[in-house]
């Protein structure tokens, strides 16, 4: 097949490209007359070609045939009639042109590092414009030029891969965060719970868990739909202890109520009592009884135990009425004791015991007949008598004491054996030093001091009876 029968064969298997007339073939025209004045619309010039550039690639011959130079061969890419063999092969290299424009904004993209997937679907559409061959250029150069990016794609969907998973892995920590805390919460002691503040806070752990499904990053349905079930779970474990543990304490503080109710009608019914010391000791009983008893709600045990007060203060204010009544009646009594104490301690210090003896049965005499006092001032006087009966009766004691024919005996025969025990340790004493024996020396020495320390204290016992 002759180079003609080539050229021929190809023209009619490649497709006529029917390209944009160039500025050249417009001048050419025959222009129709102008209707009204419009204002003229500046041309936009064609790009401007490189041909020496494009000659390197390819070629154009006289019938607008243009082909393409790859590896040493030639591979026909359109027609474009009725132009030069410039403006033919400038058309063709125009889009090559406008596919390495878009691989210069590809690599900007990469630089920018834009989304991974969209500039891998890109590659791969670049990749087969070039394999079209309807064009002029450096294919080589624009493929080497995929391949870097291919490399750099990968590597930047590798980095949003890694920042996925780490991304992915805090999701799934804060998420299983929530999750234990809430487990956590369902897993105390119902007795023990702060169940104001633990609500607060499990009501928290829920909206954050809506926000996270809202608007944090997908888990995957299987682990979402798992986390989701335990934390359905805690939240069921912990609304169900929250109504048991209030149905029991409403149960708790209706016992505890009615309970205090029995009290206070207690309390209430000895109010109008005038048995002072029994109404006062059963009053004693209710408040021991109302100490044990449990409480009941805040609010309620405060209203009970404002019933029970009143009832308590109705008896004691009329028990103080008259206690105040006696003592304004026993106010003179108290003039004749106070008198008495003074009379008795006048007695004092005891010189003759027989004669304060005799004075004090008479100031006791009277004191009884004087009558009661008042409970104020009760102790006070009791106290100033007891002081002078205390007195005498120490003086009484100590009579006795010297007195005593037994202690005289006793003391006399101790007398009696602590000398002969001396005589005993000095003539030991003697013995050891004139046998220079050091440690019956050290002995003796210390047993006769401590035996006529003894004699002492005893002798003085003995004048205590002379």
């Amino acid at each position: 097949m002759t180079q003609s029968q080539q050229s021929d064969e190809t023209t009619a298997e490649t497709p006529v490209v029917k390209p944009t007339p160039s500025p050249t073939a417009f001048a050419g025209r025959p222009r129709p007359a102008p209707a009204a004045a419009v204002p003229a619309v500046p041309a936009v010039p064609a790009p401007v070609v490189d041909l020496a550039a494009a000659a390197a690639f390819g070629r154009a011959d006289d019938d607008g045939h243009v082909f393409l130079r790859l590896d040493g061969e030639e591979h026909p890419v359109g027609q474009y009639p009725g132009a030069s063999r410039d403006e033919a092969l400038a058309y063709f290299a125009r889009k090559f042109e406008d596919i390495t424009a878009q691989i210069t904004l590809l690599e900007q993209r990469v630089e920018a590092k834009a989304a991974a997937s969209d500039m891998s679907k890109t590659v791969t559409h670049l990749r087969d414009q070039l394999a079209e061959r309807n064009f002029v250029g450096d294919v080589n150069a624009a493929a080497a030029r995929l391949d870097a990016l291919e490399t750099a794609v990968k590597e930047l969907a590798g980095a949003e891969r890694a920042a996925h998973e780490a991304a992915r892995a805090t999701e799934l920590a804060a998420r299983e965060a929530i999750v234990a805390e809430a487990e956590q919460l369902a897993g105390q002691e119902p007795s023990t719970i702060q169940w104001k503040t633990s609500s607060a806070r499990m009501n928290e752990l829920f909206e954050a868990w809506k926000s996270a499904q809202k608007s944090g990053l997908r888990l995957g349905r299987a682990t979402e739909e798992g986390l989701w079930k335990r934390f359905r779970s805690a939240r069921t474990i912990f609304d169900r202890h929250r109504r048991a543990f209030f149905s029991q304490l409403d149960s708790n503080n209706a016992a505890a109520k009615s309970a205090k109710e029995k009290l206070i009608a207690d309390a209430e019914a000895l109010s109008s009592s005038t048995d002072w010391g029994y109404a006062a000791g059963e009053y004693r009983r209710l408040m021991d009884q109302w100490k044990a008893s449990p409480r009941a709600s805040r609010k309620e045990d405060d209203a009970l135990w404002a019933r029970f007060r009143a009832a308590q203060d109705v008896f004691f204010n009329a028990r103080q009425s008259a206690n105040n009544a006696l003592d304004e009646e026993f106010g003179a009594n108290l003039v004749v004791k106070e008198e008495l104490v003074a009379e008795a301690q006048a007695l004092l210090p005891i010189t003759d015991l027989a004669a304060a003896k005799k004075a004090l049965q008479s100031i006791r005499d009277r004191w009884e007949d004087a009558g009661k006092v008042p409970r104020g001032d009760m102790q006070r006087i009791e106290a100033g008598l007891r002081k002078v009966e205390d007195a005498v009766r120490s003086a009484e004691d100590e009579t006795w004491r010297r007195s005593d024919p037994e202690a005289k005996a006793r003391t006399s025969s101790a007398l009696v054996q602590l000398e002969a025990t001396i005589a005993g340790l000095r003539d030991e004493l003697a013995d050891a030093e004139r046998a220079g024996d050091a440690r019956k020396i050290k002995d003796a020495t210390e047993a006769l001091a401590a035996r006529e320390l003894w004699l002492e204290q005893v002798r003085k016992a003995a004048e205590d009876f002379a």
